[in-house]
């Protein structure tokens, strides 16, 4: 019984050890987007956003709502709270899906991807620090 309960707290140990890697690194980025206003949720919609390419058709350069969230690992009620800030800063724009009027597309305007493009080397910089052999030290 007592190799169980060694193995299931290094289980516990090790879940903790990943929740505090992540709190330290998701603080490090909010307090480096900060600068630029935006939060690390911020950050992952244009960055999700950000990766269609250019010259993608038309109907592939916007994301669904519910798809961002997938990506995002927020809520669907969170990430819409998150979108409308987004687009009364400019930064992105939504519209309604055409086969499905229920749905609303998201995709990033100019000043999105030029906002993106500047801050990407500053999250890219504190992911590696943070993230830089497991330690996130």
């Amino acid at each position: 019984m007592a190799a169980v309960e060694r193995t299931e707290q290094g289980l516990v140990d090790q879940w903790r050890d990943i929740l505090a890697v992540h709190a330290r690194t998701l603080c490090e980025l909010d307090r480096a987007l900060h600068r630029h206003g935006l939060g690390a949720s911020d950050f992952e919609v244009l960055d999700v956003l950000a990766a269609l390419p250019l010259d993608a058709p038309p109907d592939a350069t916007v994301y669904r709502v519910q798809e961002i969230a997938e990506r995002v690992h927020l809520s669907q009620s969170a990430l819409s709270r998150l979108i409308g800030r987004l687009e009364k800063d400019g930064l992105v724009e939504r519209c309604m899906c055409p086969e499905d009027r229920r749905g609303v597309r998201v995709s990033l305007t100019a000043l999105g991807r030029e906002l993106h493009a500047e801050v990407l080397p500053l999250q890219r910089a504190v992911l590696g620090r943070m993230l830089a052999g497991g330690s996130g030290a």
